[in-house]
């Protein structure tokens, strides 16, 4: 009995031990933990302060450079302004960060953010003015007192913070040192009583407390790093449990599926999702042949795509989890599929430039030789109509050819664009009675604009020669007659269009429809009408390369070219090209009337390696009374310049020459002897030398092969200044292609 009272005693009192020691251990503890939390605020203000400091210092070094700069006008002065104003943002940004559970002070940031924008401004206005107006102007800004006010009001912020913060400062190294001293005591007698009675004890306790908070704390960070992955993810997942029961989704799920908001909640069935998914114009979640396929192989992931009535491509993967239950993951593979074709468009672009700039070189050459001679053989004839009619058969023959190479070239985007702001207001209603003639009576040509019209960047003869390509098309659609309507107008392609057109860049776009009552088209020929060769035609009626040389030059432009056609119905193409900004050019006037082609005594200097090319250029520019010298190659030419340098007064050069000095480089060489030559470039196919991203380069004149008699003789005239009726030169690039002959 005795030993049991004694037990029972001896239990009494180490209980109440250990509840004396828990409560000192606790209150230590929470206060060791205050302490601590003093010591970090103490920290965090010290960091305040510093931070308060380097923005005043940056924003006196902001304006010392600049003064350093008014008085001198040197720029090295300007360095401390520079790296000033760098810091002044980064400092503002970290204050704001730094403050963000002080309302007074965040106040004061919000009010001093104005007051350095200002005093910035102050200072790189007197900056500005000291470079262009001197020191006398920039006296006057500083003078006005507006920047010492601006500076005073940003000071006095700063004070205002640097004064608050070091008194909570001054507060909170107060309260440390009194909990420091009260937490002092309190861990000596904690401690001793600790140390003679539950040490052991303490030790197991903390250590299966530390295990469990631990744990605990590891769990709660692996649940919030798969909350925020789900969360993140750019695809739609859903987990559902054994019981084929919603648990967990993300908010892609439902705007890929399309789902109602109330539908998605713990507890919800598959079953009511397939269901909702099943309707007419949804993605289906799953059809009987999958679900039977995973009722055989519960185990095996199952894929599957669907799309969308809006056309966006979908990628449904069910994934199933050890538990019974499964993963359901959706996926927008519609940019993969828009990259995809990108992707092949452009390899078959390049297939087709590589082909194309193979063969246009020599082959518009061949045709120079054929048509230059074709043309001086017909200057000199007269009087026998039938031996006249023959040459000019010849002759559209060589022409064609050379247009079937340009239209190659032009969808394989190697064609060289001299873009120009065009008002389209101007230049499509003289189209209009060329379409007429063009068309025939059968065809009723309207044309509608909008008011308004802006202007667009594009190369004015293609464009033009694009709208009779889908006009020549137009008619071909509409054999029995019909309508032809051309339309203008403005248009904004957003980043919801852009979105659905991977090539698409958002912005303003001046459009050029042209639409048709013909037959129509199926959905099969106007996903293949822009393929080069492709035609729908009888044979010997087309070339197939119509649309694709449309095609070729809107996408060169920047531009965007889109069908709309239902069979039956008609068809209408809508060309967007990019709004241009700046000075629109003066639209050109067609004239029927002939007129005589400018002469000339100037000497010229040919360089031609292909010998019938260079043969028929001289025999040109001789019989219009120029002086002309040849050579075969660029080096060839620079010996021939620097015996003749002090006569030759025009430089007509192939681009694409033999041997180390191609054209480009023989023209800045010539130029460098004698900067008054001018230089005329020709060339079927002009690689990279005189034309970079499409595009002629700015002050390059260029006459492309095969050329007539008459674009030789005006573009030489032109250059050198003695063509009456000819633009100035300041016009910069005017590149001349083979006219549009019509068939005899």
């Amino acid at each position: 009995m005795t030993q049991y009272l004694v037990r029972r005693a001896n239990i009494l009192v180490l209980g109440v031990l250990v509840t004396i020691l828990a409560l000192v251990g606790a209150v230590t503890w929470e206060r060791l933990n205050a302490s601590r939390e003093a010591r970090e605020a103490s920290q965090h203000s010290y960091h305040v302060l510093a931070t308060t400091k380097d923005l005043a210092i940056a924003l006196r070094d902001a304006e010392r450079g600049q003064r350093g700069y008014i008085l001198t006008g040197r720029d090295e002065y300007l360095a401390p302004y520079d790296a000033a104003r760098d810091r002044l943002g980064l400092l503002q940004g970290e204050l704001q960060k730094l403050t963000a559970d002080n309302p007074a002070q965040q106040q004061r940031i919000r009010a001093l953010a104005p007051a350095i924008q200002h005093k910035l401004e102050e200072l790189a206005q007197t900056v500005q003015a000291r470079r262009d107006g001197g020191l006398e102007t920039a006296l006057r800004i500083v003078n006005g007192d507006a920047g010492r006010a601006h500076m005073q009001n940003a000071e006095a912020l700063l004070d205002g913070m640097l004064a608050d913060e070091q008194r909570l400062l001054d507060e909170r190294l107060a309260q440390n040192d009194a909990r420091a001293a009260w937490v002092r005591w309190m861990v000596i007698a904690g401690s001793a009583l600790a140390v003679l009675i539950l040490l052991w004890a303490a030790r197991l306790l903390n250590q299966a407390w530390s295990r469990s908070s631990g744990a605990e704390a590891e769990q709660r960070a692996l649940a919030l790093r798969l909350h925020t992955t789900l969360y993140s993810l750019s695809q739609g997942v859903a987990v559902f449990g054994p019981d084929r029961r919603l648990a967990h989704w993300n908010e892609c799920f439902q705007v890929l599926l399309d789902l109602p908001k109330a539908m998605l909640g713990p507890g919800t069935a598959y079953g009511v999702f397939v269901k909702h998914t099943g309707e007419p114009g949804r993605a289906a979640l799953e059809t009987e042949d999958q679900i039977r396929h995973g009722s055989r192989n519960p185990r095996e992931a199952v894929t599957y795509e669907r799309e969308r009535a809006d056309g966006h491509h979908l990628e449904i993967r069910r994934t199933p989890m050890p538990d019974g239950g499964f993963v359901l993951t959706v996926s927008d593979m519609t940019k993969r599929a828009q990259a995809e074709g990108v992707l092949r468009e452009a390899q078959k672009m390049q297939a087709v430039g590589q082909l194309t700039g193979g063969i246009a070189h020599d082959f518009n050459n061949l045709l120079q030789v054929i048509l230059g001679n074709l043309e001086f053989v017909r200057a000199k004839l007269d009087g026998d109509a039938r031996l006249q009619l023959r040459i000019e058969r010849a002759a559209w023959a060589a022409q064609r050819g050379a247009t079937l190479t340009g239209q190659l070239l032009a969808f394989a985007r190697k064609q060289p664009l001299a873009p120009a702001p065009v008002d389209l207001a101007a230049t499509m209603p003289d189209l209009i009675p060329l379409l007429r003639r063009t068309l025939g009576e059968h065809i009723e040509v309207r044309y509608v604009e909008t008011a308004g019209l802006w202007p667009a960047m594009a190369d004015p003869a293609q464009l033009e020669s694009a709208v009779l390509n889908l006009a020549l098309n137009a008619r071909d659609a509409m054999p029995g007659g019909g309508r032809l309507t051309i339309e203008l107008g403005n248009k904004v392609l957003d980043e919801v269009y852009a979105r659905d057109h991977a090539e698409i860049v958002p912005g303003d776009y001046a459009m050029v429809a042209v639409s048709d009552t013909g037959h129509g088209m199926t959905p099969e020929v106007v996903a293949r009408v822009f393929e080069p060769f492709f035609t729908t035609k009888p044979d010997g009626k087309g070339t197939g390369l119509g649309l694709a040389m449309v095609f070729g030059f809107v996408k060169q432009s920047g531009g965007h070219v889109k069908i709309y056609s239902e069979p039956g119905e008609g068809t209408t193409v809508k060309i967007y090209l990019p709004r241009a900004v700046g000075t629109v050019a003066a639209a050109g006037q067609r004239s029927a009337v002939p007129v005589e082609l400018p002469r000339g005594s100037a000497t010229v200097l040919v360089v031609e390696d292909e010998a019938g090319v260079r043969e028929i250029a001289c025999a040109i520019l001789a019989d219009l009374g120029y002086q002309v010298l040849d050579a075969a190659d660029g080096e060839e030419a620079l010996r021939v310049f620097g015996a003749n340098a002090s006569t030759v007064d025009l430089l007509l050069t192939d681009v694409v020459l033999p041997g180390k000095v191609r054209g480009r480089e023989l023209a800045e060489r010539v130029q460098a002897l004698r900067p008054e030559v001018r230089v005329v470039f020709m060339s079927g196919y002009t690689e990279n030398s005189i034309v970079h991203h499409g595009r002629l380069d700015d002050g390059v004149h260029l006459v492309g092969k095969p050329f007539k008699r008459e674009q030789l003789a005006r573009k030489v005239a032109e250059v050198l200044g003695n063509a009456g009726s000819a633009a100035p030169e300041a016009a910069n690039v005017v590149a001349l292609r083979p006219a549009r002959d019509a068939a005899p």
